[in-house]
């Protein structure tokens, strides 16, 4: 693999791995090189950024490696999260954000083993929203980030704590469990309920 291909690479793989990055160790298994190597050229990806004058830029973060955006861009983002056209969320925004609300703090993958599906963009808009937030890290392999809601969450819907959040049916079936949390945030989302009327909604038989 020439010295190009690689770096080319290894900004790909930061883009996949997302918010949690990568350790240069382990993008090196990836592409089969010396660690030693590639945290050279992820130095030299980093003053590309720089010098290019590029809208992202590679933190180096606990030991790892991971994209971020522009510091003084962030004025732009704000206005991106908080725009009119964008206060609506998707349904697989919905459905995260029901997830992290009554299992957090949890950790993408977990997410991802319950919706069965990818999360990583779901995770980007609510955050962006500001209505999940890092919360820690779980004490397993990798130390995976943990998420959990924030107080903009809680004014959203109206609560003032999680201890408001209805309590959902005791229910063995995961799948039922998810399916009435992601029916219950769609109707929230259209203001179709009220607080005492999602009780009821959670209450029925």
């Amino acid at each position: 693999m020439d010295y190009s291909t690689l770096k080319s690479v290894l900004e790909g793989l930061l883009f996949v791995s997302g918010e949690e990055g990568l350790n240069a160790k382990t993008m090196a298994e990836v592409v089969e090189m010396d660690p030693e190597v590639v945290h050279d050229v992820l130095r030299d990806l980093q003053q590309d950024f720089v010098r290019d004058g590029r809208g992202l830029r590679i933190a180096e973060v606990a030991g790892g490696f991971r994209l971020t955006t522009v510091t003084e861009h962030a004025p732009y983002f704000e206005k991106l999260a908080y725009s009119p056209s964008r206060s609506s969320l998707s349904q697989a925004a919905l459905e995260t954000l029901s997830i992290i609300a009554y299992r957090q703090p949890i950790t993408r993958i977990e997410i991802e083993e319950i919706r069965g599906v990818k999360a990583d963009r779901a995770i980007h808009t609510l955050v962006a929203k500001d209505l999940i937030e890092e919360v820690g890290r779980a004490d397993a392999l990798g130390r995976p980030i943990l998420y959990g809601t924030t107080k903009a969450f809680l004014d959203y819907f109206g609560l003032s704590s999680l201890d408001q959040l209805p309590d959902p049916v005791a229910s063995e079936d995961d799948d039922e469990l998810e399916e009435r949390t992601k029916m219950l945030f769609e109707r929230i989302e259209g203001r179709q309920l009220s607080l005492e009327d999602v009780q009821r909604e959670l209450e029925a038989p």
